[in-house]
């Protein structure tokens, strides 16, 4: 873990050493994940098969194989106890209660001369959702991906999921069964990316690819972006803590490891300005990590890419918060709402001592897919509008034909667009 200091001369320097870091550019991972792209785009479904064979350690005879059928959801489902099924149905009712408040509208304007100009917004065709599978299994994602394509009304959602050694963890599934997935495959990787990318005689091509995964499968959207859609590069889980030390030092040690504990190269980042304070929440830290079952991952994160960074005051607080653009900010603090105007790039905030990311991890609402790598300064969290595609309408009547044709003819001829001017102006004339 690093300690830095606005005070320090060399301060600048290790916040840019700190922050200026890219986990998904590998050159060797590049190469073997466009060998991979090109096998199935070539080979279809006997690639995949032999991949599966060589990284899950799956012999699958047959493509068929690889599909995981319905039944075996709703047989999921109906194994968890009454409690575990009544917190997953909880979460997807608030996920989705969330979203259907994103949905977007076709709408028109008809202008004086009767011209009607419009968007229509339809829901994509297809779309394919990755979720990922080994070191852990996320039924969240299953909810946090799916539910948004659903609530806007795509029609087929395609799920895949490695499953190591034939390992499928009922929670998975059973998210699968409440969320509208339509079929669901046992494959991962950068394979499961381009077989949803390219199609495969068992796996259909999908129009947008979606979902969290380790560098070969980020790397792999990040390459076939173009042939389909995708919703974002994720890299590793951030989250970044100010505190005006009014919150116990144990709840924000829990904070900072929640993300720890997901990848030895998650961040988490603890900004005050309270020497005690952050003094006491290092120590807090470092008495939960003996707590964690996945506590070699958490510890290796902590100590490798963790800090504690301590500023003059709140102005510095939200200024350095605002460069890295965390995936997750907590606002840990008095009046979090007044802190909102100098807030400007994060994935999502959680607001107060009282709210931790975990909440938004899983039945909050609000989406957990979020923009890492510093990239929530341009884009935002997963969401319906992810899901739909927007097309202008434009309708010119008689009148708006002669106006607007002959303006168009004057552009197009300063442009020196010979066809693009006749094109305006032979309607325009008509009408004139």
């Amino acid at each position: 873990m690093r300690k830095l200091d606005t005070r320090e001369p060399d301060f600048s320097a290790r916040l840019h050493e700190l922050h200026d870091w890219d986990a998904n550019n590998d050159p060797a991972v590049e190469g073997r994940v466009r060998e991979i792209l090109t096998a199935v785009r070539e080979q279809g479904d006997r690639a995949v098969l032999a991949y599966t064979r060589r990284f899950d350690g799956l012999d699958l005879q047959e493509a068929a194989a690889l599909e995981i059928p319905p039944a075996q959801w709703d047989a999921a489902l109906a194994s968890l106890s009454p409690m575990d099924r009544e917190a997953l149905l909880l979460a997807a009712d608030r996920v989705r209660g969330y979203h259907q408040r994103q949905r977007m509208e076709t709408w028109t304007f008809t202008e004086a001369d009767g011209t009607v100009l419009g968007q229509r917004v339809l829901p994509l065709s297809r779309v394919g959702i990755y979720v990922p599978g080994g070191k852990a299994a996320y039924p969240s994602s299953v909810l946090m991906n799916a539910i948004p394509a659903q609530v806007a009304g795509v029609p087929e959602i395609i799920m895949t999921v490695p499953t190591p050694q034939g390992q499928i963890n009922p929670w998975v599934l059973a998210a699968a069964a409440v969320c509208g997935v339509s079929r669901m495959f046992t494959i991962g990787g950068a394979q499961a990316v381009a077989a949803l990318a390219y199609g495969t005689a068992s796996i259909p091509a999908v129009d947008k690819i979606v979902g969290p995964g380790n560098i070969y499968v980020a790397t792999a959207k990040r390459m076939v972006f173009g042939r389909v859609g995708i919703d974002m590069i994720a890299g590793p889980s951030e989250i970044l803590v100010i505190s005006d030390g009014s919150a116990a030092p144990e709840w924000l040690a829990w904070d900072l490891l929640s993300q720890a504990e997901h990848d030895e190269l998650a961040q988490s980042i603890l900004i005050g300005w309270d020497d005690a304070h952050l003094e006491a929440v290092i120590g807090a830290v470092e008495r939960a990590l003996g707590e964690l079952d996945r506590a070699p991952i958490a510890r290796k994160s902590w100590a490798d890419r963790g800090a504690v960074i301590r500023v003059r005051d709140r102005a510095e607080a939200c200024a350095i918060a605002n460069g890295i653009a965390p995936e997750h900010l907590e606002l840990a603090v008095a009046d979090p709402e007044d802190w909102l105007p100098e807030i400007e790039n994060a994935g999502a905030i959680f607001m107060g001592i009282h709210t931790c990311e975990a909440l938004g991890d899983y039945l909050a609402g609000p989406n957990h897919v979020l923009p890492t790598g510093g990239s929530a300064r341009f884009s935002s969290a997963l969401g319906v509008y992810d899901f739909v595609k927007r097309s202008s309408l434009i309708y010119a009547s008689p009148a708006g034909a002669g106006t607007l044709g002959a303006i168009a003819e004057r552009l197009a001829t300063a442009e020196g667009l010979t066809a693009h001017a006749r094109s305006a102006a032979c309607r325009g004339k008509a009408h004139r």
